[in-house]
């Protein structure tokens, strides 16, 4: 009878600790150009005073704008998410399927390390 593994062991958990640590900076470093790209901090120039008749191009740079916000607030919730498998894995149940209980696939993990859900899971729903 195979033996089903119930959860990771140290090892794994670390190199999943060490992936994540590295989305999580990479992600942060993401968000602060997302936030200068929409906060025109890197714009201190007189272009918002001086009168124009640009309104189209104000148009799509308000759009460029949103988009951006949404954008960011994504990659918020990104790192949010990421921070939430780091304390997983301090409380030794990173990695199990919150729906079936089993341990979701390394190779899914990798992938998408902040997983909460096995792909049997997440096909059912």
């Amino acid at each position: 009878m195979k033996e089903v593994k119930v959860k990771y062991s140290e090892e794994d958990l670390q190199e999943f600790k060490e992936i994540i640590t590295k989305k999580i900076t990479r992600a942060g470093e993401d968000l602060v150009l997302l936030q200068a790209a929409y906060k025109n901090d890197a714009d201190n120039g007189t272009n918002d005073t001086s009168p124009s008749f640009k309104s189209f191009d104000e148009g799509s740079e308000v759009m460029n704008k949103e988009a951006n916000v949404q954008l960011a607030i994504r990659q918020e919730k990104f790192i949010r998410d990421l921070r939430n498998a780091l304390m997983r894995i301090e409380n030794k149940t990173y990695g199990v399927c919150r729906v079936t209980g089993k341990l979701i696939q390394k190779e899914r993990l990798k992938l998408v390390p902040h997983a909460t859900l096995s792909i049997e899971a997440k096909r059912k729903q």
